[in-house]
């Protein structure tokens, strides 16, 4: 029987009578390297005072894993009395007091799919390491405890583990390791580690590293005289990854980002040690542990890093050190309020970057990418307002999406616009000192910012935070017969979800010709939804840009003749700023059907070349391949396909030697190959050394996406995954070849790639890179498992964690789209089959729903674009 969520009444009830005071830790994690150890012990003290009220004398701790002891108040439980008390991850603790002493002593598992106390083993060396992700609620998945993010705890970790190992938390280690003692030789080969008490957070900021890490050292002072600070810095990573750990990159983010927040915030840096570690198979980009920040390794680069690589690295440490502020310093009470960290990070990742660090352009990035999620996700059925409703765990699992975190940026880049950069920082920084070591919510900021800034904070709330959509203005140009513009009017028309909706935007509008500045360029603030003329522009000649400098957040629907301009001329337009909303734009017409799909590849090809910011190349570049392979017409994707695949050879060939530009066009090259075999022998010869581009580094990711085009295409065989396996022992190359096996283009290679995606065996990088090698192949290959999909999702997302299931559901999802001449978009078999399966199963959990639903709509989109297009 799944585990029920835990719910928002649950935890408000739970937090009117628990007062946490502290939470003592023991955990023997010994076993760790020996493969058949699927467990390890657990032991914690709890302290805290309990108000009975009118309630009961009792409440529960969560734990997913097994319980052997338990004490209450000194008073021990039998072994029937536990197994009465511990039921579906919850221990109900009953014959509470004012004050409260709880002991339980246990056993948890060690987690293969990133969710808890996750165990690796590096296939390069088979050293072993571990370390915790709990966002939002897995905390109890390593030991008994409060998981709600308002219940705060002191925190002392006791953690034995072996010799060699390191071991890290959220605190300073309190001595140099001890040996523990003990009569097994796994004791006797361990060492004990004792960390200082944390100060005030939730469990699931705690955080254990441990491992036979290695380190990299350094330090911080404090640039300010008023606010003296200094820490020592600590980076950590695997062994085989040591070589890749570009240690002094990643400090001097750290030091610059610890100096313009200390400033900004006018606050010193509020713990006491700021570790990073880049760990394997990691499901986030980051998490904001106080004190131990853990990222992705993905952040290391094997093949060498790009600008835009090590601009979006910059952003992330940015981001979770904008957490220490937003969410750990300060966190929420329930996850509705989820906003009040991501957006706000998010925010202050773009405007460190900016602001303090040589990533300036930071902001044209977010414009093109991380808007576009937000875009996204907010067309879909199932979207929500930035403050969502978030009635358990569960559904604030799926809330860490587009619109938590790029759409509450970019509405909070709108509310600087609206209040003022100056009395946004102030209202911040009181609201730091008001709620420290504490809980917020909306109102709580809202209250801040009205006091800081005078304006109608609320109202503004109203308009952008408890509503769904993007708003959609709609330009309306007149122009000579020379080009000049004789007049222009814009108009908001409501939200994609609700006409009626009416919000207030701070905008900017400019036209662009080819001079460093914009010929016109005004700010306004749009209301209601009546036309408002831009009598301004009246005389220039260039390019119009709705939403220049992307301080809104709108859906800009040009009129004919601007998007036609801007099809011709984009590349003229001198600021990339500006370029990146005229691509958004762009992009947006193409799901939204108004732009076909040709169209916009063509101006890929004609202008995206000339592009200079490598965050706008590589988005658009992919946009360009999803464009022809999603929305473009089946019958015209091998022409298009073409088009670009011979546009990006030739621009490769004659790439800056050892360049990102070059990087990037090698790198979409390959994904092409994984669809289209029409240059297989460039693909081939790249891998075997008969051709050279000089300076292109073909690193292990490379190779393999290169090899999976081959495999996928009927151009290689398994002789060739096997010599490329022997290469590498890399995780890459691990992940490179459950891809590629799953790729090979037989209905035998399809049954054993389903066979293991349902076998509950794979890890969560090599479940992820199965089902996308599973998803290269013809329609009529994969049509087998169309029906198939739909009688097991259910069964699999009862057996499985939420991120795993969520990963399955949603990566086997037949989302292509072959949309045949003349056919009625929605009586495709799949969309229908999709509707049925929902129609069948209202009481199916309502985030498996939510990912079929999301899955549906992201087809009919698709399909409604392919009829749409041009025959």
């Amino acid at each position: 029987m799944p585990t029920p969520s835990l719910t928002r009444e649950e935890a408000a009830d739970r937090t009117q009578r628990v007062r946490p005071h502290r939470c003592e830790v023991d955990l023997d994690l010994t076993g760790a390297p020996d493969p058949a150890h699927n467990t390890y012990p657990v032991e914690v003290i709890w302290s805290f005072s309990f108000d009975r009220g009118d309630g009961p004398d009792e409440t529960f701790l969560d734990f997913t894993g097994q319980v052997s002891e338990a004490e209450i108040n000194g008073r021990s439980l039998s072994t029937e009395q536990i197994a009465a008390a511990f039921c579906q991850d919850r221990l109900r603790l009953q014959g509470l007091q004012a004050e409260n002493r709880v002991r339980v002593r246990g056993e948890a598992l060690y987690s293969r799919s990133g969710e808890g106390m996750h165990r690796y083993t590096d296939p390069q060396d088979g050293k072993v390491y571990l370390y915790t992700q709990y966002e939002p609620a897995d905390a109890h998945r390593v030991m008994p405890c409060f998981d709600q993010p308002d219940l705060r705890a002191e925190w002392i970790f006791r953690i034995t583990a072996p010799r060699q190992w390191e071991v890290r938390s959220n605190s300073t280690a309190l001595r140099a390791p001890a040996e523990p003692g003990g009569d097994s030789p796994e004791q006797a080969a361990a060492t004990h580690h004792e960390f200082a008490p944390t100060l005030p957070i939730p469990a699931y900021l705690t955080s254990v590293l441990a491992g036979p890490y290695v380190s990299a050292e350094s330090s911080w002072e404090s640039s300010s005289a008023q606010r003296p600070q200094s820490l020592p810095l600590h980076l950590w990573c695997r062994a085989s990854m040591a070589e890749h750990l570009d240690a002094e990159e990643i400090f001097t983010i750290t030091r610059q980002g610890l100096d313009f927040f200390t400033e900004l915030f006018d606050l010193p840096y509020p713990f006491e040690t700021y570790e990073q570690a880049f760990v394997p198979e990691y499901n986030l980009g980051a998490m904001e542990n106080p004190g131990l920040v853990t990222f992705t390794e993905d952040y290391l680069f094997p093949d060498g890093a790009s600008r835009e690589q090590l601009a979006g690295r910059a952003n992330t440490i940015l981001h979770e050190m904008a957490h220490m502020w937003f969410g750990d310093l300060v966190a929420i009470r329930w996850w509705e309020d989820l906003w009040l960290k991501e957006s706000f990070a998010e925010f202050m990742g773009a405007h460190a970057s900016v602001s303090a660090t040589q990533f300036t352009e930071a902001w044209a990035g977010f414009a093109v990418r991380r808007k576009a999620w937000a875009y996204r996700q907010d067309a879909m059925a199932t979207t929500h307002p930035i403050v969502a409703d978030v009635p358990d765990v569960a559904a604030a699992k799926q809330n860490f999406d587009g619109i938590t975190y790029a759409k509450g940026a970019a509405a909070l880049k709108q509310l600087v616009a609206f209040v003022g950069l100056e009395d946004f920082t102030r209202a911040c920084r009181v609201y730091f000192r008001r709620h420290a070591f504490g809980s917020a919510r909306l109102e709580d900021f809202l209250a801040v910012l009205q006091e800081s800034s005078q304006r109608d904070t609320a109202s503004w709330a109203r308009d952008w935070l408890t509503t769904t959509g993007a708003t959609v203005l709609r330009l309306q140009t007149r122009r000579d017969p020379d080009g000049t513009l004789v007049s222009a009017s814009l108009t908001p028309e409501g939200t994609v979800h609700d006409p009626a909706s009416e919000r207030d935007h701070q905008l900017a509008v400019s036209v662009w010709g080819t001079d460093a500045q914009p010929q016109r360029s005004l700010e306004l603030t749009l209301s209601g939804r009546t036309a408002h003329e831009l009598p301004e522009l009246a005389g220039a000649d260039g390019v119009v840009v709705v939403n220049d400098r992307d301080l809104d957040y709108a859906e800009i629907v040009a009129d004919e003749p601007t998007r036609a301009d801007q099809l011709a001329r984009l590349s003229s337009i001198p600021d990339p700023m500006a370029r990146a909303v005229v691509w958004s734009a762009l992009w947006t017409d193409v799901r939204q059907a108004r732009l076909d799909p040709e169209d916009f590849t063509a101006a890929v090809i004609d202008h995206l070349f000339a592009e200079t910011d490598e965050a706008v190349f590589t988005t658009v570049l992919g946009q360009a391949e999803e464009a022809l392979e999603s929305y473009l017409p089946a019958r015209r994707r091998p022409q298009i396909r073409g088009r670009l695949l011979r546009r990006v050879i030739e621009e490769l060939h004659g790439a800056e030697h050892g360049s990102d530009r070059q990087r990037s066009l090698a790198s979409s090259f390959a994904r092409l190959g994984q669809r289209d075999g029409a240059a297989h022998g460039l693909a081939q010869d790249l891998l075997s050394g008969e051709v050279v581009l000089p300076g292109l580094h073909l690193g292990p990711a490379l190779r393999w996406s290169l090899l999976t085009g081959l495999v996928a295409t009927n151009h290689a065989v398994d002789s060739s995954i096997l010599r490329e396996t022997e290469r590498d022992a890399s995780r890459v190359s691990q992940i490179g070849r459950a891809r590629t096996n799953a790729a090979r283009p037989t209905s035998r290679a399809k049954d054993l790639a389903w066979a293991e995606i349902l076998g509950h065996e794979l890890t969560n990088d090599l479940l992820t890179a199965t089902i996308e090698g599973f998803q290269l192949g013809s329609p009529d290959l994969l049509a087998p498992y169309r029906k198939r999909y739909f009688e097991i999702i259910d069964s699999e997302w009862s057996q499985r964690s939420i991120g795993m299931a969520t990963r399955l559901v949603r990566g086997l999802f037949p989302a292509a789209a072959d949309l045949a001449p003349g056919a009625d978009p929605e009586q495709d078999p799949i969309l229908r089959r999709s509707q049925q399966w929902l129609q069948e199963h209202p009481q199916a959990d309502p985030a498996l729903r939510r990912v079929v639903i999301e899955c549906r709509d992201e087809l009919a989109r698709r399909l409604r674009a392919q009829a749409a297009a041009r025959p």
